[in-house]
């Protein structure tokens, strides 16, 4: 087989169905595998053989399954089959396209930084603050099957503001948001733009004060050693988790072998 793609079928976008990706990728003899509830992703993809490992999915779906494609040092394959996909527009794929997006698995190799905080790897992000509370919020609500789980959780988040204090690398800080980021984004008002590349080797660590933030500071690092309250709320690449402090947030240049489709 050309390749092993997994397929998160709970990713949340409109189409291709996921009979319609796995009936694609078995025409390109990529053996697809979609997820039973409760299925441990990772270990699927550590058992599998294939000379590249692909995820079918969002943003959160995506870095355990690079991890695995590190430890073993295959390639990875990301197919934009999420809400938003991040990951995928900065890598330059049409994420309105993933069937476009198979051709990777004969594609072209490049390496790519990736991040951690601690020893979990993050492709796009970990947050800090309030934009880490709303997800804990709505993966809470999401759990007991709220219906406007995000409105709500963004409504809480403004009338119950939360000023986060850290120390990073000693220095003291207090801000209601801070991110770090593999690579530079183009920050915007409520929103995460583009980054120009994934091979910068930087940390960029991002940080605002205000309710309704205009203006963030930033600090550029290959490591930064954030310290606080003994337990982090934390979102990596918009997943909920809880990180103990202190915690090293590092970056490791070139890390992971992408695989994409020829011309991106």
């Amino acid at each position: 087989m050309a390749g092993f793609l997994l397929i998160n079928p709970r990713s949340g976008r409109g189409g291709p169905s996921v009979d319609e990706l796995a009936d694609a990728a078995r025409a390109k003899e990529i053996l697809p595998r979609v997820l039973r509830e409760g299925e441990d992703a990772a270990a699927l993809a550590r058992d599998a053989e294939a000379g590249a490992i692909g995820m079918a999915g969002g943003d959160g779906s995506l870095a355990p399954i690079a991890q695995v494609a590190i430890d073993r040092d295959l390639p990875f394959v990301c197919i934009p089959f999420g809400t938003r996909n991040h990951f995928a527009r900065d890598l330059g794929l049409d994420r309105r396209d993933p069937l476009a997006a198979l051709e990777a698995f004969g594609g072209k190799e490049r390496r790519i930084d990736i991040g951690r905080a601690g020893e979990r790897l993050f492709l796009n992000n970990v947050s800090f603050g309030d934009y880490a509370s709303l997800v804990h919020r709505r993966e809470a609500h999401r759990r007991r099957r709220e219906s406007l789980a995000r409105l709500r959780a963004l409504l809480r988040t403004v009338r119950h503001p939360y000023r986060l204090r850290l120390r990073v690398d000693g220095e003291p800080l207090s801000a209601r948001v801070v991110l770090a980021a593999n690579n530079a984004y183009d920050l915007k008002l409520f929103d995460l733009g583009a980054r120009s590349t994934l091979t910068e080797g930087r940390l960029h660590l991002y940080s605002a004060r205000g309710l309704l933030p205009t203006e963030w500071d930033e600090r550029v690092a290959e490591t930064f050693v954030l310290d606080g309250p003994s337990v982090l709320r934390a979102a990596i690449d918009g997943e909920p988790v809880e990180l103990e402090t202190p915690l090293t947030c590092r970056i490791e240049p070139r890390a992971l072998r992408m695989l994409v489709p020829p011309g991106s």
